[in-house]
């Protein structure tokens, strides 16, 4: 079944199309027969019932620099279309939001991936709060003394913005660091959200791991081991990908999380596990598909839009 599909992402000239997972999934739906559609979120705006989007049909290749070929500018009524990719990166602030405000009035005649009334409301470090008995010690406040208790009762914390991304004002305080009431004067100058405090895991050290779920199911993992010197392990701060398999605590983890993704209409989900510990549930715009396919030789990208297709066929 061939699908009209359109992608809402960040400037597609700007992507690494050896690690961009939404490249990745442009490049398997158009290998599939999909026609393919593009618009970044600001040309995405509500006209009297309609949700319009300004953009051009997209075809990509493999080839850097010239990976994306542009067909002219047009703009396209949304609800016309059978599937519309959500994946532009956080921050999760109140533009990300408004989109999803938006994309949520063609549904249930578009589908829209991830679903995007759950993507509002399940970001990335609120959705594990649902699952305490499968995380780390936490705790989500804006109160100084709410969070000078909570690292006082465990020593070693990480201190993050609430809806932070990429791995970008992620600090490490041991317990000697005095720095949490100067951290918090300034997050507090920046915004009004609360910060996340989880209990560190020297786990870390090992490497974080991230599965990639599919309609709830996992279909592999690679481990993001930090650089010499570094807490975080993302790979947009020097982060090693690393081929690994899953545990059975990773499975665990997963047969409890996988129902509520899939009833939930999340079809594509990074989690990330250190140690025994799920740390974050990834829905906004997870990454890692690349990777995975050349550690495994897998094709997951294939495996997202049979389940896309799947739905879209029911």
């Amino acid at each position: 079944m061939a699908l009209k599909v359109a992608i809402q992402m960040d400037p597609i000239e700007h992507v690494n199309i050896d690690a961009d997972s939404t490249f990745r999934i442009a490049e398997e739906a158009q290998k599939r027969g999909h026609s393919l559609f593009y618009y970044t979120p600001d040309k995405l705006s509500y006209r009297t019932g309609r949700i319009v989007a300004g953009g051009h049909r997209l075809t990509v290749r493999r080839e850097q620099g010239n990976h994306a070929e542009l067909g002219p500018f047009e703009e396209v009524d949304l609800a016309d279309w059978d599937v519309v990719w959500l994946r532009q990166d956080p921050p999760f602030d109140m533009g990300y939001i408004t989109t999803t405000h938006l994309l949520d009035m063609i549904t249930p005649g578009t589908l829209v991936v991830n679903d995007p009334f759950w993507v509002r409301n399940y970001p990335e470090k609120l959705l594990v709060l649902r699952f305490p008995e499968l995380t780390p010690p936490t705790t989500i406040a804006r109160d100084l003394a709410t969070l000078r208790a909570f690292k006082q009762e465990h020593g070693d914390i990480i201190l993050k913005p609430l809806y932070g991304n990429g791995g970008a004002g992620v600090f490490r305080l041991g317990p000697d660091d005095r720095n949490l009431a100067s951290l918090h004067e300034l997050f507090a100058g920046i915004n009004r959200e609360p910060l996340i405090a989880q209990k560190f895991l020297p786990a870390v050290s090992r490497g974080d791991k991230r599965i990639i779920l599919v309609d709830g199911e996992p279909v592999g993992a690679i481990n993001r081991v930090p650089a010499a010197g570094e807490t975080r392990s993302n790979m947009h701060v020097g982060g090693r990908p690393e081929k690994v398999g899953l545990t059975e605590r990773d499975r665990e983890i997963c047969a409890a999380i996988g129902p509520l993704l899939r009833e939930k209409g999340q079809i594509f989900v990074g989690i990330d596990v250190i140690g025994d510990w799920l740390t974050e549930i990834n829905v906004t715009s997870p990454t890692g598909i690349q990777e995975l396919e050349r550690f495994d030789g897998s094709n997951i990208a294939a495996l997202i839009w049979e389940a896309i297709e799947a739905r879209r066929a029911g």
